[in-house]
């Protein structure tokens, strides 16, 4: 730390207890008192270089009482006035960035200008702070930390503002270039041309590899305040809004407690990590801390990371700021859910009069700002899929991933069993049909509920299996769902119906590819002296396509023998409760319409009927649910809930 020695004379200075005295020889003439400390000094040091020294003590000498004069409110307090009274006597004095700010104010307040003496204090400590503190880093914000205590006069006095631009304008500057604190020791260098020249001599020191955040961790020392004005300036100075981004996240991780108890990942660089504190804040000054970060945070999307605005939010339910600070730490989390993972969502409840264990209804308002930004930036169209992949605008990127990230949280909040069917419908409702290519996922959300909601009648776990279309499940989730128990019958059938489609569609496309593969023997074959590998290796693919397509065909004698079987038994079924019952269910199932469903066995793949031993057990255990369901509701109820398969 730079410094500058004043004066010639030893210390002659002694203290007792709270007294301060001066051992010149010559019995003290006058008495100061600053605070609690008492100074037994002479008049004539004093008022030979103060003004208001000068005043006082003509003022105190008129009365024949002892000289005594008060100086309740000099910056600094009896510290600072211990240097004054020595810088008065002629004493060796040092100045340093720790003691230049309150000498500069003190010597104003007691006016010791060029008035009463040449090279006074005033002017020493101007001299010094403009030609020592303010050309390097570390000892401008040390002179800055110690405004504080002296705020009112350094203000005055523009030391505050000085500080301020002094450390925007070398944030923004190349480290290396400025000062001696940013190098990195490391020890003798043995190249002399690797060496850093610091005022023509050779430190055997390099600079270190400096970034952006360089000077995030010194900042951290400023009251909030002068950290506030810091900001401003360096916003004004043209310094990256990720960089200003990037400084408040530090400070917020440094003196909020609850920031740290999740790792920020991703984060390489050793300034980025908090710093241990001694005692945390108030949980007042936590709040105001909290709101003060979040009017300062910029707005735009992508330069704040979205788990600290997950870090802000919980602290800032946890302390109970203000509504509006909420609201903002949720929209702006909203305007970047595509960014966030799993782990952020999973936010616990703090409020006594949630029951849920997951805070859902936060969740849901965040999605609701993310699909409101969504449509305004005209982000979203519909898109088609073709074997689980999007096609479509890149733009649906990000809302494709927003609606995973959802149903993966419905699957983790599923098991709660304080859980509203109402909520868990309207935040998987809320996310539109386009956005899911596939819904796998949402459909393990829904087994996953049914199965930690065993109470739900038939009619609610029908009303939420309606939020996935059987349509867009992968042949899996088909096989899954046709032998799931928890499921209502009429997904159940749905399930089957869509799943000997995309068999058939997956058949089709086969032949498809034997056809052409047969095609193109006779030009193979023309080729077969200098492509022999080639051929080998057609004939060997064209093997592998037959076994799938007998597989194939396998699976679809066994879902319409399965149709066939479950026709039938619903026959019987209907034939004890009289034919107008069974006129009922079998409009309502669509069986009229077999032709869609089970008259395939005319086609191709005939010969594979008798295949059907899965399929009976499967038909069984249907009979025997729709048994229980006939014995607990009306027959009318039981045949509108396969309303919906489809027909041509």
């Amino acid at each position: 730390m730079a410094c500058v020695k004043l004066g010639s004379k030893p210390d002659a200075f002694q203290r007792q207890g709270q007294a301060w005295f001066c051992t010149t020889g010559l019995p003290s003439d006058i008495v100061v008192e600053v605070g609690e400390m008492s100074f037994h000094l002479h008049k004539f040091p004093l008022l030979s270089k103060s003004g208001v020294l000068e005043r006082l003590i003509a003022e105190a000498s008129e009365s024949k009482e002892e000289c005594v004069i008060h100086l309740p409110d000099i910056p600094g307090g009896a510290k600072t006035f211990e240097l004054v009274a020595k810088f008065c006597y002629g004493v060796k004095l040092e100045l340093t960035a720790s003691n230049v700010v309150y000498l500069w104010c003190a010597a104003g307040n007691l006016e010791m200008t060029e008035e009463y003496g040449e090279g006074n204090l005033v002017s020493q400590a101007e001299t010094f702070f403009n030609q020592v503190v303010l050309r390097n880093w570390k000892d401008s914000l040390r002179a800055l930390q110690t405004c504080d205590d002296v705020l009112p006069y350094a203000e005055e006095l523009h030391i505050v503002k000085r500080c301020i631009e002094s450390l925007a304008a070398k944030a923004s500057t190349d480290p290396n270039l400025f000062g001696w604190p940013v190098l990195e020791h490391g020890g003798p260098m043995q190249s002399p041309g690797g060496s850093v020249l610091w005022n023509g001599i050779s430190t055997g020191a390099r600079p270190k590899n400096s970034s952006s955040d360089w000077w995030y961790e010194d900042v951290t020392i400023l009251s909030l305040p002068i950290y506030k004005r810091l900001i401003t300036v360096m916003e004004s100075r043209g310094i990256r809004w990720e960089i200003v981004a990037g400084s408040l996240a530090f400070y917020a991780q440094k003196y909020l407690p609850g920031l740290n108890r999740r790792k920020v990942s991703g984060e390489t660089s050793s300034h980025l990590a908090p710093l241990a504190l001694g005692s945390p804040p108030s949980e007042e000054d936590q709040k105001i801390l909290l709101e003060e970060i979040d009017r300062l945070l910029p707005v735009q999307k992508g330069l704040v990371q979205t788990k600290f605005l997950f870090g802000l939010l919980r602290t800032a339910m946890i302390l109970k700021v203000s509504p509006s600070c909420i609201s903002n730490l949720e929209k702006r989390i909203g305007m970047q859910l595509d960014q966030a993972n799993l782990e952020d969502l999973l936010m616990p409840s703090f409020s006594y009069s949630m029951e849920t264990l997951y805070n859902v209804d936060c969740v849901q308002r965040i999605l609701d700002h993310f699909l409101a930004m969504d449509q305004v930036t005209g982000a979203t169209s519909p898109c088609s899929v073709d074997d689980g992949q999007l096609i479509g605008s890149p733009s649906l990127a990000p809302i494709t991933m927003v609606a995973k990230l959802i149903d993966g949280y419905l699957a983790e909040v599923a098991p709660d069993v304080n859980l509203k069917l109402q909520k868990f419908q309207a935040l998987a409702a809320a996310v539109p049909d386009y956005a899911r290519p596939l819904d796998d996922g949402l459909y393990r959300a829904i087994d996953i509920y049914l199965k930690s909601h065993p109470w739900l009648v038939e009619s609610e776990r029908e009303q939420l299996c309606r939020l996935m279309d059987c349509q867009k499940l992968s042949l899996e989730a088909c096989t899954h769902a046709a032998q799931n128990e928890r499921l209502p019958i009429r997904i159940i059938v749905q399930v089957l119906f869509f799943e000997q489609l995309q068999l058939r569609t997956s058949i089709a496309g086969c032949f498809l590819v034997s056809d052409n593969l047969d095609g193109s023997r006779q030009l193979r074959s023309d080729l077969v002296g200098s492509n022999e590998g080639g051929w080998a290796s057609a004939v060997k693919e064209n093997q592998v396509l037959k076994v799938g397509m007998d597989n194939m065909r396998m699976r679809v004698s066994e879902l319409e023998m399965e149709c066939s079987n479950m026709r039938q038994e619903i026959e019987k079924l209907a034939r004890t409760k009289g034919s107008s019952a069974w006129g009922t269910v079998s409009k309502k199932l669509g069986f009229k319409m077999k032709s869609q469903m089970c008259s395939a066995q005319e086609g191709s793949v005939s010969n594979n009927k008798n295949n059907n031993h899965s399929g009976n057990i499967k038909v069984e255990k249907l009979k025997d649910r729709h048994s229980k369901h006939k014995r607990s509701s009306s027959i009318s109820d039981k045949a509108s809930v396969s309303s919906i398969v489809p027909s041509k």
